[in-house]
């Protein structure tokens, strides 16, 4: 296979990766703007949304199935463009070391690796949302009422950008290469083992700013979006680790403001 072959193969498995990468981000982002027209739409709960706006009564098991549903979705729109670098370098690198076989399938089964983390963090954030709801700490629009809670998360939050285990992590997302040559396994099972690693890297460096969701609202898609452009500053910026610092100091003025009784 000449040269030119080879660099048309590349081309092509990026294009239909990136397609695809960000095909998902579009419809999980379309999810997030239905839902929250619905809230913005109801003035009063309604029978069988409590889903979408939850009040202080007990969820039942479809309330809880419904919520992590959204909150899986919700990773999968903030997260996926941070890490489509390291999916498209992974696809390349498989091209390379497999040049007869197809690479988008491994590709897949690294980005199911990545999806099932994130799914397990967003069952974590569904039990701490529950948990918040049975406290009476949640407004209707799923954003934590009392100040204490609220400064306090932004605190945490702030202070563990500058922690050792936020800059280990972080350098792990920000060298595709260094990490892929690393942790390489053959195979689709290979792949989708350095997925999940990937994945637990990603939601080690990030789960935190996740946390903000509490303070700024679960459907404020501002919100939302403000944090997974952070995430993808401190990814891909060319002094991502000096963005996730001066952001953490800012979170945690922004933390102790509250506490002392300041509205943001």
């Amino acid at each position: 296979m000449s040269a030119v072959d080879v660099n048309a193969i590349h081309r092509r498995d990026r294009r239909v990766v990136l397609a695809g990468l960000a095909g998902v981000t579009a419809l999980a982002w379309a999810y997030l703007m239905y839902v929250a027209w619905r809230m913005a739409a109801m003035p009063m709960p309604m029978p069988g949304m409590s889903m979408i706006m939850p009040q202080w009564q007990p969820w039942g098991a479809v309330e809880f199935v419904l919520m992590l549903s959204m909150w899986a979705v919700m990773m999968v729109a903030m997260m996926m463009p941070s890490a489509t670098p390291m999916v498209l370098a992974f696809t390349s690198i498989h091209r390379r070391h497999v040049k007869e076989k197809d690479a988008v399938a491994p590709t897949a089964s690294f980005v199911a690796g990545y999806a099932i983390v994130w799914s397990a963090f967003s069952l974590a954030a569904t039990l701490a949302q529950w948990g918040l709801h049975q406290a009476a700490l949640l407004s209707p629009m799923m954003v934590a009422t009392s100040p204490v809670v609220g400064g306090l998360i932004l605190i945490a939050a702030g202070a563990f950008q500058w922690s050792a285990l936020k800059r280990v992590c972080l350098s792990k997302c920000r060298t595709p290469l260094a990490f892929l040559l690393t942790e390489w396994r053959e195979g689709r099972r290979g792949a989708l083992v350095m997925g999940l690693r990937h994945g637990a890297f990603c939601a080690g460096c990030c789960w935190a700013l996740m946390a903000l969701l509490f303070v700024g609202g679960v459907m404020n898609l501002l919100w939302v979006a403000v944090i997974a452009a952070l995430v993808l500053a401190e990814k891909v910026a060319p002094q991502g680790l000096r963005v996730a610092r001066i952001a953490g100091a800012g979170l945690m003025a922004c933390g102790s403001w509250m506490l002392l009784g300041g509205n943001l």
